[in-house]
């Protein structure tokens, strides 16, 4: 693609995004995340696949039913209570509604089903993208509404948590399987959103975080499976030693990074008396960190020769940006001990 219209769709995606986190009413948000949306069709769509077209057309139609859908709820909303405004969404109506949209926006359970199968047809920078920066517009919106629907928001987190961990037990493609890893990590921002906002919001830069170290970690080693993942050790030794850790730290495993979110999240879920959902929810986590150990198992402890049947790597130099991921990296594994001081920077 033209670094000039690369740049130009990057700065778009930005405006969007801050169109949305900048503004009070429904008009100018769903403006913002219609901009948002144009930007990365021509993203999605540069490699002129057959499968990335589907891709494509699949985002498309899903993001355009979720705007459609806000766009009629908030004119629903001016209807009954003459107000425009975010923060004045009251009636159950409109509210319902316009929490499924963005629901369908992010790809929270149950109406997840486009995000695995569009994510598997792009390729990763894109789909890195569509993992973190695209959720940011619809978490915005989702913040300021959510003290009017709590069942829903419990009923969506734990239906998300549950599905991300089950989908994703039997992939083998790794994007595939962060796309079902999305869907855990949103489950549990959702879970905790009406009572503790920036709880939600550290348990999103953490999973921004843990993704962006993930799939630097694949287009690096150029792997989209877990048995080309499983050569790498040929390659780049000191990444495929990394690897695990990072897949650790997405499943939550402590002392890793991942495990702050969790850990905070169920002591709020128990402080409000939902003892039931925090139990059912860090029971779901154990069937995510199934998967990553899966991952962890191919990376390390299948020794050469086995039954691959992929040829090994050469080892030869890279030229993919290494500095992004060591920093993403070192924050993904070694955070926990500042959960203190990130909880209190994100406090008003």
């Amino acid at each position: 693609m033209n670094p000039y219209i690369l740049a130009i769709l990057i700065f778009t995606l930005g405006l969007g995004t801050t169109m949305t986190f900048a503004s009070s009413h429904w008009l100018l948000a769903w403006m913002g995340l219609e901009i948002n949306t144009m930007a990365i069709i021509p993203l999605m769509a540069q490699q002129h696949h057959p499968r990335s077209v589907e891709a494509t057309t699949k985002y498309f139609l899903t993001q355009a039913t979720a705007a459609a859908m806000i766009l009629f709820a908030s004119a629903t909303n001016a209807w009954l209570s003459g107000e425009w405004e975010i923060q004045h969404m009251n009636h159950p109506v409109p509210t319902t509604m316009v929490t499924m949209a963005l629901a369908l926006k992010i790809g929270l359970a149950p109406i997840h089903f486009w995000l695995p199968e569009v994510l598997q047809g792009l390729d990763l920078t894109t789909g890195l993208i569509l993992s973190t920066w695209q959720k940011l517009a619809p978490f915005a919106l989702l913040l300021q509404i959510t003290s009017t629907n709590p069942n829903l928001l419990i009923m969506l987190g734990l239906l998300s948590t549950l599905v991300g961990g089950w989908g994703g037990l039997n992939q083998t493609q790794l994007r595939k399987l962060l796309a079902y890893s999305s869907i855990a990590h949103l489950g549990w921002m959702i879970l905790v959103m009406q009572f503790s906002p920036q709880l939600t919001t550290l348990a999103l830069l953490t999973y921004m975080t843990m993704t962006f170290s993930a799939f630097m970690l694949m287009k690096i080693n150029n792997t989209t499976n877990i048995r080309s993942m499983s050569m790498t050790w040929a390659k780049n030794p000191a990444l495929t030693m990394l690897a695990p850790l990072i897949m650790l730290s997405l499943g939550g495993l402590p002392p890793l990074t991942g495990f702050s979110p969790k850990w905070l999240i169920l002591q709020e879920l128990t402080k409000q008396e939902l003892p039931m959902t925090a139990t059912i929810a860090a029971l779901t986590a154990l069937l995510s960190l199934y998967f990553y150990l899966r991952i962890s198992y191919a990376l390390t402890l299948t020794i050469s020769p086995n039954t691959q049947v992929n040829s090994s790597s050469w080892r030869l130099m890279t030229n993919q940006m290494s500095i992004p991921l060591s920093i993403t990296t070192t924050m993904t594994l070694m955070l926990l001990p500042m959960t203190p001081t990130m909880l209190s920077m994100l406090t008003p």
